[in-house]
């Protein structure tokens, strides 16, 4: 039976589109705390670790989340090249892609991390139309990203691009956005592995903690557990349970119905969820009951 894609989206993709771009959007103000008492591997290592304990919950604890493991006939993969292509989804979307941003956002701004990584759209509409035979890229779709672009560098504000001092930083993030790209391209083939979602996502971010934990052990210090603030251990659990675990669900469900052109677009909407975020944690309240369920 031949998989279908749909090349234009109705509101059930929108709805889902919107709600990722405010998990993800969240992901630069998060980071943007954590950066300031963890080092950027740690971070990328505590957000997929927790991510995939959080994914493998969902998937394997029938019993917590109401039987859903039997309701849903979910079931880890056995084969072996499946598991192999969970390790090449979690280099390309996540290990690779968040030390960049991560390390990128300890030199330059949310605003302007923001702007560069609104570039994959770009990237995408040229990757997917070289690979993908039924993602050809169109001029109407090269004009559409490139005006979406525009609107997400005006309104973050062009001041944002004028951190010329910090050009590694700049690339780096651009290079992150570049690998979004390519991921979401090779994550197609899920779907024709008949991979559920919510087993794609644990199993992406289960290999990128084995990739990542080691690294950060060798490379960073130890951490500071006591000197870490409760609100950076706040921000790594919502980053982690939010803009990764939760995320990545409706990432995988979007990429297997409308494509990696479409699904990537959410990026072109991130700087929005990020600035009313950021405006939200202006204030006290909404800081508290963002990080720790206050209110």
């Amino acid at each position: 039976m031949r998989n279908t894609l749909n090349t234009s989206m109705g509101a059930c993709e929108w709805a889902m589109l919107i709600i990722l771009s405010v998990l993800w959007g969240g992901s630069f103000f998060f980071v943007g705390i954590a950066v300031t008492d963890l080092s950027p591997l740690t971070i990328v290592a505590l957000r997929v670790g927790v991510a995939a304990v959080a994914l493998c919950c969902v998937v394997l604890c029938c019993v917590v989340l109401c039987c859903v493991v039997l309701i849903m006939g979910l079931r880890p993969p056995q084969k072996m090249g499946t598991w192999a292509a969970f390790l090449g989804m979690g280099l390309l979307n996540n290990v690779i892609p968040f030390v960049l941003i991560v390390w990128g956002q300890t030199q330059i701004s949310s605003g302007l991390a923001a702007i560069l990584n609104a570039t994959t759209p770009l990237f995408t509409v040229i990757v997917a139309g070289v690979l993908l035979s039924d993602e050809r890229a169109t001029p109407l779709k090269i004009v559409g990203v490139a005006v979406g672009f525009i609107g997400v560098v005006v309104m973050i504000g062009l001041p944002a691009l004028g951190e010329s001092d910090k050009t590694l930083a700049q690339f780096a993030i651009i290079v992150a956005a570049l690998f979004y790209a390519f991921a979401g391209v090779y994550g197609r083939r899920f779907k024709t592995m008949s991979v559920n979602p919510i087993v794609t996502a644990a199993g992406q971010v289960t290999a990128s903690s084995i990739a990542m934990i080691p690294i950060a052990l060798v490379v960073d210090e130890p951490v500071d557990i006591e000197g870490t603030s409760l609100s950076t251990w706040a921000t790594i659990f919502w980053l982690a349970a939010l803009s990764t675990a939760a995320a990545y669900v409706l990432y995988f469900k979007l990429l297997e119905s409308a494509g990696a052109t479409n699904l990537l677009l959410v990026t072109l909407l991130i700087p929005v969820s990020a600035i009313v975020l950021g405006s939200m944690f202006q204030t006290k309240l909404w800081r508290s009951f963002i990080l720790w369920g206050w209110l």
